[in-house]
């Protein structure tokens, strides 16, 4: 399957103009959460905008939005061998997933006025309000007495950072060749396990999940329709229930660690040819794993799609409610650390995805998740360059009978004077005054051919030119005139 280097923007969705990559819109004619339009033909009754998005895309973000919660419920039970592999499995690819939409839809970023407002509002002003907001409550409810500091992300608002950084790399990654951006792309994610980059913008998983923002970069509709083909369902469940067993294997043999792509290998204790083998074969299962789970992602519109368009919420709060419960003390009483408790706990986090996704929740704290910022940037005008004018717009065609701009109707067609083409005998005159003359015809211009349609086009095409004696040049006495043969 051949990567192309792309152009930005097709029909089956947008890119750079959606507020943050689990909220991407995927609608060309979505813009900032609000329909542009709905197309000729959508069914009445539905939301206007549906027919220009494709619920396949709504639908896999809600999905794995759902296994982030439920991924972030078990951290606490993972005690349990089952809860472990599940913790293991889900972490293995519901991330990547996310990265992968995030830079499928960050293909047309070109660092437009318009791009760069909403990258800044639906995405920078967001991290800075929930980093904020985590740190203090984390002080407030644990006591755990850390500064405000936006450039060591705390918890999941790592997700928003890097997905700043690598949207303002893609114009980059879209310039080269797709072989030269994913090689270096990967070199660099190996680069990021191998040193130790601290915790300044969470520099560790930005340069470990790049790989997935480039591929994502690199897809067109057409890798997405292999996906969404019958045999890659065919062959999705199988490999995800053989990965399922695997992680059920591998529990005390390797740490959970290593799926959420947070430390070195140093940190994680391994020499460097480990490191780099388990480096290499996550990245290959992840990218399995996620085509496996895209693939069994329903393709038509259903009851959950359109909670979808609501997944940033639920990104950014659902962490305030599980880290309460950790804080808590919660998840210490024996019950949840049962098989009952556990699925409990299971059903419960799925509640609250479904919840915080819903349309009335992102209603309430759209002023956050999506601000206007109309106020902070100039008009579009502006960024107009100099010395360009602004394109007026063209004057409409009047049909027959149109008023003119004096008040006047447009007399018809067949009512205007039709104007008789002039003879060649009169062109000829006047070439030859003019001492331009020539065998061929006048050396200013082609004439028009015997039998051609005259100007006002209402004569036809076959009428035959008659001398008029009409000459407003008459040549001088004793001039030579060459009639056209």
């Amino acid at each position: 399957m051949t990567l192309p280097t792309g152009a930005a923007g097709t029909a089956a969705g947008t890119s750079a103009e959606a507020s943050a990559g689990i909220s991407a819109g995927t609608s060309a004619g979505t813009s900032g959460g609000k329909p542009a339009g709905t197309s000729a033909g959508t069914p009445a009754g539905k939301p206007a905008g549906d027919a220009a998005r494709d619920p396949f895309f709504d639908n896999a973000k809600l999905l794995a939005m759902v296994l982030v919660v439920t991924g972030h419920a078990w951290q606490p039970l993972k005690d349990s061998q089952a809860v472990w592999a599940g913790y293991l499995f889900v972490y293995t690819f519901h991330m990547p997933v996310f990265i992968l939409l995030a830079g499928y839809f960050s293909r047309s970023f070109r660092f437009t006025p318009r791009q760069v407002k909403r990258l800044i509002g639906g995405v920078l002003v967001p991290y800075v309000v929930f980093e904020t907001v985590y740190t203090l409550y984390g002080n407030a409810v644990d006591d755990r007495g850390n500064d405000i500091s936006l450039i060591t992300p705390w918890y999941l608002t790592w997700f928003l950072i890097a997905l700043f950084v690598w949207r303002l790399t893609a114009p980059v990654w879209l310039a080269v060749r797709w072989y030269y951006a994913l090689g270096l792309s990967l070199l660099i994610a190996l680069l990021g396990t191998y040193a130790e980059v601290g915790a300044v913008l969470n520099l560790d998983r930005v340069l470990q999940f790049l790989p997935f923002f480039v591929i994502g970069l690199l897809m067109r509709p057409a890798h997405w329709d292999l996906l969404r083909s019958a045999r890659a369902r065919a062959v999705a469940v199988p490999v995800l229930a053989g990965a399922a067993v695997t992680a059920y294997w591998a529990h005390g043999r390797m740490t959970t660690e290593w799926a959420v792509r947070s430390k070195s290998w140093d940190q994680l204790g391994v020499s460097w040819p480990t490191g780099l083998a388990m480096s290499v074969a996550l990245l290959v299962c992840s990218l399995a794993l996620s085509a496996a789970f895209l693939a069994c992602v329903p393709r038509r519109r259903t009851w959950f799609t359109v909670l979808g368009a609501g997944t940033l919420c639920a990104y950014l709060l659902h962490g305030l409610i599980i880290r309460t419960a950790a804080w808590e003390g919660w998840y210490e009483r024996p019950f949840w650390h049962t098989p009952v408790g556990q699925l409990v706990v299971t059903a419960l986090a799925v509640a609250l995805a479904l919840t915080l996704t819903s349309p009335p929740v992102r209603r309430l704290f759209r002023p956050v998740m999506e601000p206007r910022l109309d106020w902070a940037f100039h008009s579009e005008r502006r960024h107009r360059p100099a010395g360009e004018e602004e394109p007026r717009p063209r004057p409409r065609p009047r049909g027959d009978g149109e008023p003119q701009p004096d008040g006047k109707p447009q007399p018809d067609r067949e009512s205007r004077p039709r104007r008789d083409p002039e003879p060649d005998s009169a062109r000829a005159d006047r070439s030859g005054a003019a001492g331009a003359a020539s065998q061929d015809g006048p050396a200013d211009g082609p004439q028009a051919a015997p039998g051609a349609a005259p100007e006002d086009g209402n004569a036809p095409a076959t009428q035959d030119r008659v001398d008029t004696g009409a000459r407003r040049d008459r040549p001088a006495a004793g001039t030579p005139v060459r009639e056209r043969p």
